[in-house]
């Protein structure tokens, strides 16, 4: 296509442009040109990001601007560049993509449905990045290349150029800016591909509830029967391997949108963590690393080339980029009919949430907005006992949006669709860790089954102390005694009641930053001293 044809602002397309590249060809360039790059024994391209090997949440920037100004919940998540400044880091960016030998730019869209999907222009000047994002958005036919026109978005990856600290609001070598009135997003100094993926999403994040339909960060699979299940959870609660379930189609493995209809995938692949995968807990991720796959930051032999998925020397954020027809159960295209369970994952290193619980609609909202979960000894330095986070909406870092807003249309959603929703705690049960056990994978695969037989609509309940939760006198293929934490806690009862009041108190402590736009109701659905 020639040069003519695509309008990129400040962008030199007599250069020499690559645009949408086969994976073939930008494995050429990335083994040619790129170094540390190489061929797993499987066929993935092994890639690095250099310095930065995960997001960058602190340089991230959205530009303050009239149009948008009265609608971003300003803060620690959102913080804001000036329009000038913006115009310093993209002149920054474009003049830097202009001196290289090679610009890649790669068309594709965000959202499997076509009434709300976005177009995305990517221009960066690694084959890696190009790859990656081949993989992450939605691939156009040929066709859809050919009428394509002008995109909705455009990122900037200049990541290999440090944005320069003295810019008003950026502060250091690396910034991660979006513009939503220029529909622009500008990355410097970071070469971590996954701030293109959450960028993305952050866009999309904003304009679908703008369109009335709503963006969550969430797994989703559908049953034989079409029955369509939403999983909520951040990192390390299980989200991922619950929803890679045999009996049921993977619509998608992070970013959804509900809308009148149902649910689609906002993405055309998945960025799966790899560090300690093996075939034998996670086998459809791990026979998806193959030829057009990208692994990032990993080790590997160097005669073999095979990958030690064990080996966190570079970092413990290890992962693979791969299109979503890589995994076999997936459901291609990747929508699904309106939801009729959502699950709510947390992993509660205090041993006091139940492994399931049943949620009022109230409690939903509470416990959506809360996204609790908790980090363990080990994990980070300094962390020496469990220590609580709260992530709303468990997409924090994403949210442009209040929290409330998301959770007011996802209120609005399970009434007029009369879903089901559940607490389910993959962490510690007996005890809090270090004294009790992590809940077996195989119990909470049951608790899940048990979700979608139909099983747990018709169980009997009984309402669990503090917290006032309606937890399942049975399970199938779940002992008893675990259901109930104050049950299976070993310790005291002195000890049981001081770690749920001191879980309570973190709960109640969060919860105070969204009480002010928040109904009494739902106030009320959190614990109570």
């Amino acid at each position: 296509m020639s040069a003519s044809t695509i309008q990129t602002e400040g962008i030199e397309f007599a250069n020499k442009l690559r645009r949408n590249m086969s994976p073939s060809q930008l494995y050429e360039d990335a083994l040619r040109y790129e170094p540390g790059t190489a061929i797993s024994s499987t066929g993935a391209l092994i890639a690095t990001s250099g310095k930065k090997t995960g997001r960058s949440p602190r340089d991230k920037r959205v530009v303050e601007e009239a149009s948008t100004v009265d609608d971003v919940w300003w803060g620690p998540v959102n913080k804001k560049l000036s329009e000038e400044s913006f115009s310093v880091n993209y002149e920054r960016a474009v003049n830097y993509l202009n001196t290289r030998d090679r610009l890649y730019v790669f068309d594709g869209y965000a959202g499997w449905d076509p009434k709300y999907r976005i177009k995305v222009r990517v221009v960066c000047a690694r084959a890696y990045h190009a790859l990656f994002m081949n993989n992450m958005l939605i691939r156009p036919t040929q066709e859809e290349l050919e009428n394509f026109g002008e995109p909705d978005f455009t990122i900037f990856n200049a990541g290999q150029c440090a944005a320069d600290p003295h810019v008003e609001g950026v502060g250091s070598g690396a910034s991660v800016a979006i513009s939503f009135e220029r529909k622009q997003m500008v990355i410097l100094g970071t070469e971590y591909a996954g701030e293109m993926k959450k960028g993305v999403f952050t866009v999309m994040h904003y304009l679908m509830p703008k369109a009335g339909v709503l963006s969550l960060h969430s797994s989703c699979n559908e049953g034989p029967a079409g029955d369509v299940s939403l999983f909520f959870g951040l990192s390390g609660t299980g989200k991922t391997t619950l929803s890679a379930d045999p009996q049921r189609l993977l619509i998608g493995d992070d970013e959804h949108v509900w809308t009148e209809n149902g649910v689609f995938n906002i993405e055309g692949g998945c960025y799966a963590k790899t560090i300690d995968l093996s075939a034998e807990k996670e086998p459809e991720i791990f026979n998806a690393i193959r030829f057009g796959s990208v692994l990032e930051n990993v080790i590997y032999d160097d005669a073999s080339r095979v990958v030690d998925y064990a080996d966190c020397s570079i970092t413990e954020n290890t992962r693979c980029a791969y299109p979503i027809e890589f995994i076999p159960n997936a459901k291609v295209p990747c929508v699904g009919g309106k939801p009729q369970n959502i699950v709510l994952l947390t992993c509660d290193a205090f041993g006091i949430l139940p492994p399931v619980a049943k949620l009022t609609p109230a409690q939903a909202m509470y416990h959506f907005i809360s996204g609790y979960t908790a980090k363990i000894a080990g994990t980070e330095e300094g962390v020496t006992e469990p220590e609580a986070t709260f992530s709303a909406c468990f997409g924090q870092p994403f949210l442009v949006w209040h929290p409330v807003k998301y959770a007011q249309m996802l209120a609005q959603k399970m009434q007029e669709n009369n879903v089901n929703v559940w607490l389910v705690n993959t962490g510690w049960n007996g005890g809090a860790y270090g004294v009790g056990k992590r809940i077996s994978l195989k119990y909470s695969r049951a608790i899940i089954d048990a979700i979608h037989s139909g099983e747990l609509q018709d169980a009997e309940y009984s309402t669990y102390g503090v917290f006032n939760l309606q937890i399942p006198t049975a399970v199938s293929n779940v002992p008893a005694k675990v259901l109930d934490p104050s049950q299976a806690w070993e310790g005291t009862a002195e000890e049981f009641n001081g770690t749920i009041s001191k879980l309570a108190h973190l709960f109640q402590a969060n919860f105070k930053e969204y009480a002010d736009k928040a109904t009494p109701e739902i106030i009320a659905a959190g614990p109570q001293l």
